[in-house]
């Protein structure tokens, strides 16, 4: 995966948390559509963790075949 792809899908999972944190109820977050944004912005964020951690593998993975 190139970088470009990497940022690509960093935007997406970014603009998914966005888009849910507005579909947010601040009153009842785990009633209705509150519990399905939650679940979205959760999702998102073990999205941008995990192509995070790959991003660090990648560069790991770099330095050491340079050596």
């Amino acid at each position: 995966m190139n970088k470009i792809l990497l940022t690509v899908f960093l935007v997406i999972a970014l603009a998914l948390i966005a888009y849910n944190a507005t579909k947010l109820n601040f009153q009842h977050p785990l009633a209705g559509d509150s519990l399905v944004a939650l679940i979205g912005i959760v999702a998102s964020l073990c999205a941008v963790v995990l192509l995070l951690i790959y991003n660090t593998s990648k560069r790991i993975q770099k330095k050491l075949d340079e050596e």
